[in-house]
């Protein structure tokens, strides 16, 4: 029999304590629920409790989803970065990297060393519109050291950062943050990369604004037999011919589910007139087509690019006689060491008249880099894109 003073002070217990002690009476003290402890602390919900140890799992479920093993929490980030003035994306002791740029700088952001893993290694002077990284962080208390606090938010973490890496310089920009599990690696969780090379085609000097962002070829390239020599290569193939010496990948067998060549404007320079002009005649006859109609217009389809002026026609004083731009596209899983920029060498090759489409298969079924045409320069490569099948947030 419980006497009348015990419950008194049973009574005056809070409700929170109060509850606990049943819970932990009827389960065993093994199970407890600390319901002060809670952000959410809600008292207008704890009468509607009926299961106390379910209550008590997803507490403790929704506890690790806040604050990882140790208060570590593993971001996914995207960067894009001008490769100019890198010596490539992974870290040397001697040389600027993408990869030592950016722990230099997580490094500042959290007080202490890191280390960041890329998905896609670029080599020196190759750009990136979109590579993607991962990085683990403790946020600790600077007022009291050994204090383990919640993960920062992902928006926090890449304003801090690139405030570190814009101080100095600015040709490195995380784009895009997110909590990823511990496990989630970016460069073998990745399922499909993406890269572009463009090249610039025509007699002109190459602009001031271009310099180290494309491939200039003075020849007039024959686009119809680029398109040819992409169909022999895309596909699942030996691609030893298109593999550099020094590639660690264990086999040279690659499936190039796109390898493509696109006429674009240049982007450096803005519309004339007659730019305008064609644009809108454009816009007016897409508007014309069905919206179900499944009609596909490709972009190298469109008149504002049928005809670029390179050298022989007037566009008056002061102003720059423009080079038909064109662009490489190459997707796949994974690719092999300088895969691409030797992909394009061959490609340019046949577009300047050097090689022909029987040429491009000889290559192909000769299984030797020394066949390839001379590997296209650094300069136009740019890594596009990173798919993943991200986990729900």
């Amino acid at each position: 029999m419980v006497s009348t003073v015990g419950s008194r002070k049973e009574k005056q217990k809070p409700f929170a304590l109060r509850l606990k002690f049943q819970i932990s009476m009827t389960h065993g003290l093994k199970h407890s629920v600390d319901l002060e402890g809670s952000d959410n602390n809600r008292p207008s919900k704890l009468s509607k409790i009926e299961n106390p140890s379910h209550i008590e799992e997803e507490e403790e479920e929704k506890e690790m989803n806040q604050n990882p093993k140790n208060g570590i929490q593993r971001y996914l980030f995207a960067i894009e970065y001008i490769g100019t003035r890198f010596s490539g994306s992974q870290k040397q002791l001697t040389c600027r990297t993408v990869v030592g740029a950016l722990e230099e700088a997580f490094a500042k952001f959290v007080g202490q060393p890191v280390s960041v893993s890329c998905s896609s290694r670029t080599d020196a002077g190759v750009h990136a519109l979109s590579n993607v990284c991962h990085v683990d962080i403790q946020r600790t208390s600077k007022r009291k050291p050994g204090e383990v606090l919640p993960p920062h938010e992902p928006a926090v973490v890449g304003r801090a950062v690139n405030h570190f890496l814009q101080k100095h310089d600015s040709d490195l920009t995380i784009i895009d943050v997110r909590r990823v599990p511990s496990d989630f690696h970016a460069r073998f969780k990745a399922q499909e990369r993406t890269y572009f090379y463009r090249l610039l085609s025509g007699p002109e000097p190459l602009s001031t604004f271009e310099k180290d962002r494309a491939w200039h070829v003075c020849e007039d390239l024959n686009v119809p037999a680029m398109h040819e020599a992409c169909r022999v290569l895309v596909g699942c193939h030996d691609f030893s011919s298109f593999r550099a010496a020094g590639c660690q990948a264990k086999s040279p067998i690659r499936t190039l589910d796109e390898l493509s060549v696109t006429e674009v404007i240049e982007s450096p320079y803005f519309p004339s007139v007659m730019d305008r002009e064609r644009h809108n005649k454009v816009s007016s006859d897409l508007r014309g087509y069905p919206s179900n109609s499944g009609t596909d217009i490709s972009p190298s389809s469109s008149p504002c690019i049928d005809k670029v002026t390179t050298s022989t026609e007037d566009v008056g004083f002061g102003k720059r006689r423009r080079h038909r731009c064109l662009v490489v596209t190459a997707r796949a899983r994974s690719f092999l060491y300088h895969q691409v920029r030797l992909l394009v060498g061959v490609l340019k090759a046949v577009g300047s008249g050097n090689l022909t489409i029987p040429d491009v298969e000889r290559i192909l079924n000769a299984k030797s880099v020394t066949s390839a045409s001379p590997m296209a320069p650094a300069c136009g490569l740019y890594l596009g894109e990173v798919k993943y099948d991200l986990p729900t947030t």
